[in-house]
């Protein structure tokens, strides 16, 4: 039986160098004569992007992590050849300490479904032969040979699909708008303009099964009546865009992009238009703006994109999580589809679990699925055994829950009810070291960097807000600045232009709601108790601990650091400035923070 080895070809995997234990696999395979009986293929990412780069091989299902081009000798030479699996690249169950070859039976994969993803570390991206075999370009014949628009629409309609970009819009009423719209000429727009930190999902549903999302798009321009699309993608996405553009140069080729696909008189074509990374461009109103070469700002609405979007035209705009479902409702049906998950939140979300987390990863899990499932079981709980403290879902525009919402099922509804929000899938587990007022000023600084700055309470408001948070961690807050921050938060999300702003202060408010205490302590009792900010803390030598080996005074870079060989060190705060280089090279823990 012939063998398949899939190797993943996700940007994280790449930079670690999978491109070349692709290309060492395919030399020994040809130098061993196994070219008839074996294919190395390039596929998306696996998801476990923990122990990437991950070789998969198939029909045996064995599942190698953490691969390096030199490990691609034993593979071929022990796996291929004398038919013994690699132990030494098996992944170790961290509970029951075995070793597991199939990637089914690891606690990481056990609760996830896969249907965004469903390809995604299976097909080759860049082959549009492989994207047919599995199911590819079904669901467009299927649309343009046995329904009409309407029958289209209704069938999203019927499926309960929310939108997957954050704010969870019904997709079936957004594609009827746009469809009601009276005019010849309409858009269909995929917005790919991932921005959120930590955030990855978009860009590996890309790269790992481009052709999927335009065959979505394809289906969504029958249904409203477009005959073009666009797609808006940052061009730090580079692997991304390259695999775009060759799925579109080859479904063009083979009649399912162009004139009267698939014989019918139905036409649609697809190009790509880059962003320059502006997160504030996710929003549709900035993305659209962005396209027509204006400057990324966001407008009031109404009108919506629906009725006046791209060059005033009728435009749809979908983000790619969104699209990556359409295929499949198409072809399992609507009732399949809202078999899974909750009755408001119907199907699949996709997370990129990362932080303080054991397994970081590109996760997809029913709605409904709780967030102590998440990070506890998939994500095998947090790193190095510290406490788990707060997990940040919906990126900067969403907040922070603590360990009383563990137990949350993971909906739309469910999440805003808990002060935070889906957003577009980024997730950030944060343990004990973690300083909650910081966490809102990052979040805060990045708002303000990102900002387009058109209208006054995103621009001056959060500015503000920033300043508060820049006293409190510097020792300097008061009392007052807690109502301060709460009633600035309020009038900036009611009175913000666009959803950039109007959930800039969730960050803060989620945190000054769930961790005022440790406010409190910045302010009243002028420390940090999770040792963070650099104004509160200060370094000192345990005496009991130091065994006066002079290394930390070697690496100190202001001489801060009064030493004598084995003799305990005495660390001169008035020169110290905090900068943590004694406490980070001291190998006897003697340099403490208090």
């Amino acid at each position: 039986m012939n063998r398949e080895i899939l190797v993943c070809g996700g940007t994280g995997c790449l930079s670690s160098k999978s491109e070349q234990i692709i290309k060492n696999l395919e030399t020994l395979i040809s130098v061993n004569g196994l070219e008839k009986e074996v294919i190395v293929k390039k596929t998306g990412c696996f998801g476990f992007c923990e122990k990437g780069p991950i070789v998969k091989i198939l029909p045996d299902n064995v599942l190698y992590i953490e691969v390096k081009p030199e490990d691609a000798e034993e593979i071929v030479e022990s796996h291929l050849i004398n038919e013994k699996i690699v132990e030494r690249l098996l992944f170790i169950d961290p509970r029951t300490k075995e070793k597991i070859h199939d990637g089914k039976d690891m606690q990481f994969y056990r609760k996830q479904v896969r249907i965004a993803l469903k390809n995604c570390g299976v097909i080759n991206p860049e082959d549009i032969d492989d994207y047919i075999i599995h199911d590819g370009y079904k669901a467009l014949e299927k649309v343009i040979k046995t329904m009409s628009s309407e029958d289209v629409i209704n069938e999203i309609k019927e499926s309960g699909l929310r939108g997957r970009g954050g704010g969870g819009f019904p997709t079936g009423l957004k594609w009827e708008f746009t469809k009601k719209a009276v005019n010849k000429e309409k858009y269909v727009v995929c917005n790919a303009d991932e921005g959120d930190p930590g955030a990855f999902m978009d860009r590996s549903i890309l790269e790992g099964d481009p052709h999927g999302i335009l065959e979505a798009m394809t289906i969504c321009g029958y249904a409203v009546g477009a005959s073009k699309g666009l797609i808006y993608i940052r061009a730090e996405y580079p692997v991304a865009v390259s695999r775009l553009e060759k799925a579109i140069s080859t479904a063009r080729e083979r009649g399912y992009l162009g004139n009267n696909i698939l014989g019918s008189d139905f036409s649609f074509d697809i190009d790509i238009k880059l962003g320059a990374g502006a997160f504030v461009c996710g929003e549709e109103t900035a993305l659209i703006h962005s396209m027509e070469g204006e400057r990324g700002e966001p407008t009031t609405k109404p009108p919506f994109p629906a009725e006046s979007g791209y060059w005033g035209k009728p435009t749809n705009v979908n983000n790619v999580e969104t699209f990556a479902n359409i295929t499949k409702i198409i072809l399992n049906g609507a009732s399949w589809f809202k078999s899974i998950g909750t009755p408001k939140s119907p199907g699949t979300k996709v997370f990129a679990l990362a932080g303080k987390v054991n397994n970081v990863g590109l996760v997809e899990v029913p709605m409904g699925t709780t967030l102590r499932e998440v990070i506890f079981e998939i994500g095998d709980g947090i790193k190095k055994n510290k406490k788990f403290k707060a997990v940040q879902t919906g990126g900067p525009s969403g907040g922070c829950l603590t360990e009383q919402d563990l137990d949350t099922p993971i909906d739309f509804d469910t999440l805003l009810a808990k002060g935070s929000m889906m957003g577009s899938g980024g997730m950030i587990v944060m343990d004990e070291t973690d300083c909650m007022v910081s966490i809102a000023k990052f979040y805060l600084e990045f708002t303000l960097d990102e900002s387009c700055g058109k209208c006054t309470p995103c621009r001056i408001g959060n500015t503000r807000l920033h300043e508060i948070l820049e006293r409190i961690t510097n020792g300097n807050g008061k009392k007052e600045d807690l109502d301060l921050l709460r009633e600035l938060s309020t009038t900036i999300k009611d009175t913000a232009l666009c959803g950039l702003g109007q959930t800039s202060p969730n960050p803060v408010l989620s945190t000054l709601n769930k961790f005022y205490d440790e406010y409190l302590a910045h302010i009243e009792d002028k420390t940090c108790p999770a040792k963070q900010c650099k104004n509160l803390i200060k370094y000192e030598i345990n005496p009991n601990k130091c065994i006066g080996c002079t290394l930390c005074a070697r690496r100190c870079p202001v001489q801060a650091i009064e030493s004598k060989l084995k003799t305990p060190h005495i660390i001169d705060q008035s020169k110290c400035i905090k900068c943590g280089a004694c406490f980070e090279n001291c190998k006897f823990e003697a340099v403490e923070i208090a």
